[in-house]
């Protein structure tokens, strides 16, 4: 992604008032705010000019929200916070497992949502400066048959490439390059999502549920450690 001197996003949602003032409220916030009105626009305005975050309406025209976020995850970790009136907790997971990287319930304050967005982009930033350390260090990470690479942002199980989320690469990465040091959840929440976690927030524990299913039998090497939280055993 190019470098910019202002920070770019992208609002794909079909409410006419709530579109006007987010993108007011993103504008003052300093941010550069482009918006789209269906799914369809919102892929069109995407591959013209990749923003930095994307904020994402669930139930939108021609494609829905969840569509949209399948196909930017075809060929973007571009971080995507999913905006919606469906407040169920399996609605927030079906999000959450495609790709979301964050979901904030209809109404919202405008206050919460710039607080999520500035979260997200400092969650961006350490990832991509953890990504550049590696990247210097000119070799990807191995533990036993599994290879994680910061350079493509891709990890391989016994040479088959393992479709993660930013979310479960970010904490493979970070557990992978701590490996046998146990991490507390808040401070698993604060590193991966950027923002310090909440009573009853369950964010850590499903993503460590999710990366052991799709780890197999490496998955037993994610270790619950009572009272703490999690690390990666020492040796594979």
């Amino acid at each position: 992604m190019a470098a910019r001197t202002v920070t770019s996003i992208l609002l794909i949602e079909d409410e006419a008032e709530l579109a006007r003032l987010v993108v007011r409220e993103l504008m003052s916030a300093g941010y550069e705010a482009r918006l789209a009105r269906d799914g369809a626009a919102g892929l069109r305005a995407f591959a013209e000019h990749e923003p930095d975050l994307v904020l994402l309406d669930w139930m939108l025209p021609i494609l829905d929200g969840l569509e949209v976020l399948r196909r930017l995850r075809q060929t973007s970790a571009v971080p995507v916070l999913m905006l919606t009136a469906r407040a169920e907790e399996v609605d927030r997971v079906v999000g959450l497992e495609i790709g979301a990287d964050d979901y904030l319930t209809k109404p919202f304050g405008t206050r919460e949502l710039i607080a999520r967005v500035r979260a997200l982009l400092r969650r961006q930033e350490r990832i991509e400066q953890t990504l550049a350390a590696d990247r210097a260090s000119g070799s990807s990470l191995r533990f036993g048959p599994l290879a994680l690479d910061p350079v493509t942002h891709l990890a391989h199980l016994d040479g088959q490439e393992l479709d993660l989320t930013r979310t479960e690469f970010g904490m493979l990465h970070l557990l992978l390059r701590n490996r046998g040091r146990a991490f507390s959840r808040g401070y698993l929440h604060e590193a991966v999502w950027g923002e310090p976690s909440v009573d009853g927030d369950r964010s850590v524990d499903n993503a460590v549920f999710r990366l052991r299913k799709k780890l197999g039998a490496l998955g037993d090497t994610i270790q619950t450690v009572w009272g703490v939280g999690y690390r990666l055993r020492p040796r594979s």
